[in-house]
């Protein structure tokens, strides 16, 4: 069997070995052309936090208010017992997730946002429920309009109830929502675990309410 004769690769190693190392670095570069670079911008931590975290908390603080503006609405109102039970299970699970995001913007230098539950005399007096919404960001995944809020007022007992729960069921879905994409995009795992807590607590409620709206 007749050999090759050497070339001047297989004369000099070190060559070789050149050749070789750029002919891999281009292939694994075209390879990595296939698909996009995974993005790990958000490396979760537990303090560390990022933009999507600050988004999370400065919105659900101003979500949970109106529910809580729309608990404070079933206050002397003639309701089943376990309507009530459910709102007062509500603003027993929402008011301390507001003070706990409050105090993540308040560590993070951020701004803490007005709620409709800071303008004085909401829903009472001269003011309506919907007259505190001025200025609030409506715009958020089942937030209700101030239209809505003084329907719901304004509703007589026999309709109250049946408005409530409904309006409450799309609440819950715009917060399930929201804590959703703070679980997809945020970084502080606090924030990712309330966000978990909230589309549990929440997703249970949602099928309290249907069941009460069908009995």
């Amino acid at each position: 069997m007749r050999c090759p004769r050497p070339t001047a690769l297989t004369r000099h190693p070190a060559v070789l070995l050149g050749s070789l190392t750029l002919g891999l670095a281009l292939t694994l570069t075209a390879c990595g052309n296939d698909e996009p670079a995974a993005d790990n911008s958000a490396q979760v931590s537990e303090t560390d936090h990022n933009d999507a975290d600050v988004a999370f908390a400065t919105d659900m603080i101003q979500h949970h208010a109106q529910a809580l503006s729309m608990v404070d609405l079933t206050v002397d109102r003639a309701l089943d017992p376990e309507v009530q039970q459910l709102a007062e299970e509500i603003r027993g699970a929402q008011g301390p997730e507001i003070e706990t995001m409050s105090d993540w913007l308040q560590e993070w230098g951020e701004k803490i946002p007005a709620t409709m539950r800071d303008h004085s005399n909401a829903g009472h007096g001269s003011d309506s429920m919907g007259d505190s919404m001025d200025g609030m960001n409506g715009e958020m995944p089942g937030m209700m309009s101030g239209d809505e809020l003084d329907d719901l007022e304004n509703a007589p007992d026999s309709e109250f109830q049946t408005m409530w729960l409904e309006m409450m069921i799309e609440h819950h879905e715009g917060a399930i929502e929201m804590a959703r994409e703070q679980q997809d995009d945020g970084q502080y795992q606090p924030a990712i675990d309330l966000a978990g807590d909230v589309v549990d607590t929440q997703s249970a409620e949602i099928q309290t309410m249907e069941t009460l709206l069908g009995s």
